[in-house]
C-alpha cells in the first residue's frame, strides 16, 4: 500500500491530502490490468460507479472510433460520467499494456468536491472541451441564467447570524446574500458561519455583516458557465451571486452547480462536429443527439436546460457546416453572419422545432456576385441541417428564401418599414421572429441588423400591436368529460390529431408570446422567456405574481413537451407536440387545467390594459 500511496501523493487532485486521508483513499485501490487495445468502458454505458488513474501505460479517450484524448501516468479518466450520472460520453481504451488503479464513488467524491478537487475536475474536462480551440471556435457551456433554479436568499445588513443560519438550513441553501447601503451585495457561505461563528467565536446574534464577505464578486445571467468557472478558480470563490444589470439578484451558483452543469453539457458532441473534416463526419456527430437527450432526461437534466442543449448543438452545427462550405466554396465576396430565429433564437428548442433562420451580408441588392455566393451558402448548409434533422421553417423562414436573405442595408430598410408601418400583412408575425434573433455566426465584421429593433420600444402603437398579438394565442379552457372513467381534459376537437393536446400552440405558444410582449414593453433585450417574464416583473410591466404563474405554466408544458417526445424517441418514433391527455394521470390533467386557466387570467388582466390604451 506504501507504493500507492506515495504515486496518490504524487499527482492532483490528491496531492494535497494528509498522510491519513491518503492511506484511507489507498485502502480503497483495486489495481486492474488492461492489455494494449482492451476496452476499459464503451461509449454510452450506464453511469460509472469508479474513476480510474493512469499507472502505468496509456489510455484512448474515443468518440464514435474518433480518439479525442490520450491520457497517461497520473491522470483520472471516467469522474464525468461519475459525477453527473450520465451514461459514458467516452469510450476508454487502453493504447498499450496499462496499469489502473480503480477508486470507488463513496471514496472519490468527497475528495472531489474539496476546493482544490473541484479546481482539478474543472480544468481537466474544459481543458479537453478547448482541444482544436487554436482552429475552431469554442462553445461557452451555457448561460448562466439557465441554471439558476432557487430564488436567492436575500438578508438586510441588520439581520443577525442565527436569522441568517435558519434561512439558509431552511430551504437548504450553502449562501446566503447581504443587501447593503451602496447597493452592492455581501455574500455568507455555509464554510463562513462554520468558520467565523463555530470556530472563531462571533456571536450567534451579531449582525451577519460580521461574517459576510463583501463585496461579492457577481456575474451577469448571459455569461456562460464555463468562463465563470475558470473566473471563479482564478478567484479562490465557491459561490457567485447571477446578477442583472439593474440590480435584480436572479439567484447563486456554487462552484459545484457549474461542474455539474458542465459534465452535463454534451460537450464531446460539440468537440465532434468542430473538428469534423467534412459533411459526413457533422452528420455522424449530430447523430448522438437524440440518445444524448434521453440520457440527459433520465438523469433528470430540467427540461430548460436540455433545450438550451440543443440549441449549443444546433449552433455548432450551423457554425461547422458554414465553415465547410466556404471552404469548397472559397472565400465570401463581404462579410457575412446567420441569424438564428425563433425558438433556436431563444434557446428554447425540442428535436421537433423547426429552423427558423436568416442571412445578412455586406453589399446591396442586385449585386450578381453576392447573391449567388450567399444563395449557394444558405441552400448547402439548410440541406445538410435537415440531413442532421434539424428541418428548416415550413412556412418559409429560412435564408433560402429572398425575405431572409439580404444585404444588411436592405434588412435595416425592411425593418425600419414594418415598424413604422407594423399593420402591413404579416408585420407583427416578421418582428416577433426578429425579436427572437440572434447571430450564431459571422464571418468579417458584419453589422448587426437586429439592433434596429431598439426603436420599438418608443412605439406606443407597435407595442398595443404586439399585445394584441400576444393575446390572439388563447389556451384552450374548454373541457370534454367522459363519464366511463369519469375523465376531463382539453383536447383538439378535429382533425388529424382529434383527441390530442398540441401542447406547443395550446400552451406554450401563448407564455413565449405573452413573455415576449412585457419584456419589449419593459425595454429589455433578452431571449429567453423565462428571463423575459423576470425582467419584466422587475420593470413593472408585470406583477411578481403573474410573472410566476407564467413562468410555473411554461416549466409543466416543457415537462410535458419533453417527456412526451423522449417517450417517442424510445418507441422509435419521430418527436411530435401531440399528447394524449387522457393517458396522464389525473394530478397532472388537473395541472394542466389549472395552468390554461392561470395563463388565461393573465392575458385578461393584459387585456384591460388594451382597453384603457385606447
Amino acid at each position: 500500500m506504501h507504493d500507492i500511496v506515495e504515486f496518490l501523493r504524487r499527482h492532483p487532485p490528491f496531492d494535497d491530502l494528509a498522510e491519513d486521508a491518503l492511506e484511507e483513499l489507498a485502502r480503497s485501490v483495486e489495481v486492474e490490468f488492461f492489455a494494449a487495445r482492451a476496452t476499459i468502458f464503451r461509449q454510452g454505458d450506464k453511469p460509472l460507479q469508479h474513476v480510474w488513474m493512469v499507472r502505468r501505460g496509456a489510455v484512448e479517450l474515443v468518440d464514435r472510433g474518433q480518439v479525442l484524448d490520450v491520457l497517461g501516468e497520473g491522470e483520472l479518466f471516467g469522474h464525468p460520467s461519475m459525477l453527473s450520472g450520465l451514461p459514458t460520453g467516452f469510450e476508454a481504451k487502453a493504447s498499450e499494456d496499462s496499469l489502473c488503479y480503480r477508486l470507488p464513488t463513496e471514496s472519490v467524491v468527497p475528495l472531489l468536491a474539496r476546493p482544490t478537487g473541484l479546481r482539478y475536475v474543472a480544468r481537466s474536462i474544459l481543458s479537453r472541451t478547448r482541444v482544436g480551440a487554436e482552429v475552431t471556435n469554442h462553445y461557452p457551456g451555457l448561460p448562466v441564467a439557465r441554471l439558476v433554479n432557487d430564488r436567492p436568499i436575500v438578508c438586510e445588513p441588520s439581520d443577525t447570524v442565527r436569522e441568517t443560519a435558519a434561512r439558509m438550513a431552511e430551504v437548504g441553501a450553502s449562501a446566503a446574500l447581504v443587501r447593503l447601503s451602496d447597493g452592492g451585495l455581501g455574500i455568507v457561505t455555509d464554510s463562513d458561519l462554520r468558520n467565523r461563528v463555530v470556530v472563531g467565536g462571533v456571536g450567534a446574534d451579531a449582525p451577519v455583516t460580521e461574517v459576510m464577505s463583501a463585496p461579492a464578486f457577481t456575474v451577469s445571467p448571459q455569461r456562460f458557465s464555463d468562463e465563470v468557472m475558470v473566473e471563479m478558480l482564478d478567484r479562490d470563490v465557491h459561490h457567485v451571486p447571477v446578477v442583472w444589470p439593474h440590480g435584480e439578484v436572479l439567484g447563486v451558483l456554487s462552484d459545484r452547480d457549474l461542474l455539474v452543469a458542465e459534465t452535463r453539457t454534451p460537450f464531446a458532441m460539440r468537440r465532434a462536429i468542430d473538428e469534423a473534416g467534412n459533411v459526413e463526419q457533422v452528420r455522424r456527430a449530430s447523430a448522438s443527439l437524440r440518445p444524448a437527450v434521453i440520457s440527459l432526461h433520465e438523469a433528470e437534466v430540467t427540461p430548460s436546460q436540455i433545450a438550451a442543449m440543443i440549441a449549443v448543438v444546433a449552433d455548432a452545427l450551423i457554425r461547422r457546416l458554414i465553415e465547410l462550405t466556404v471552404d469548397d466554396l472559397g472565400a465570401p465576396p463581404s462579410p457575412l453572419a446567420w441569424l438564428a430565429l425563433g425558438s433556436l433564437g431563444r434557446r428554447e428548442v425540442v428535436l421537433s422545432s423547426d429552423v427558423d433562420a436568416a442571412l445578412v451580408w455586406d453589399g446591396e441588392e442586385g449585386e450578381r456576385e453576392h447573391e449567388e455566393y450567399m444563395g449557394s451558402l444558405a441552400g448547402r448548409v439548410v440541406e445538410e441541417l435537415t440531413v442532421c434533422e434539424f428541418a428548416p421553417d415550413a412556412h418559409g423562414t429560412t435564408p433560402t428564401e429572398p425575405l431572409f436573405d439580404r444585404p444588411f442595408n436592405a434588412w435595416r430598410r425592411l425593418i425600419r418599414s414594418v415598424i413604422e408601418n407594423p399593420e402591413q400583412k404579416n408585420a407583427l408575425v416578421f418582428l416577433s421572429m426578429l425579436f427572437d434573433g440572434r447571430v450564431v455566426y459571422g464571418i468579417g465584421d458584419t453589422r448587426d441588423p437586429l439592433e434596429e429593433l431598439r426603436q420599438v420600444w418608443n412605439r406606443r402603437k407597435l407595442l398595443r400591436l404586439m399585445l394584441r398579438l400576444a393575446l390572439s394565442h388563447q389556451p384552450p379552457t374548454g373541457f370534454r368529460r367522459f363519464r366511463d372513467p369519469p375523465r376531463e381534459f382539453v383536447v383538439e376537437h378535429s382533425g388529424r390529431h382529434q383527441g390530442q393536446l398540441d401542447i406547443k400552440h395550446a400552451g406554450l405558444l401563448p407564455v413565449v408570446a405573452l413573455a415576449r410582449y412585457v419584456s419589449l414593453a419593459a425595454g429589455v433585450r433578452a431571449l429567453s422567456t423565462r428571463e423575459r417574464l423576470d425582467s419584466a416583473a422587475t420593470g413593472g410591466k408585470l406583477s411578481g405574481q403573474n410573472a410566476r404563474t407564467l413562468n410555473d405554466a411554461h416549466d409543466l408544458f416543457w415537462r410535458l413537451r419533453l417527456d412526451h417526445q423522449v417517450e417517442q424517441l424510445r418507441k422509435g418514433l419521430e418527436p411530435d407536440d401531440f399528447i394524449r391527455v387522457d393517458e396522464l394521470d389525473p394530478s397532472t390533467r388537473h395541472d394542466v387545467r389549472d395552468a390554461f386557466r392561470a395563463v388565461s387570467a393573465v392575458q385578461r388582466s393584459l387585456k384591460r390594459e388594451l382597453v384603457l390604451a385606447k
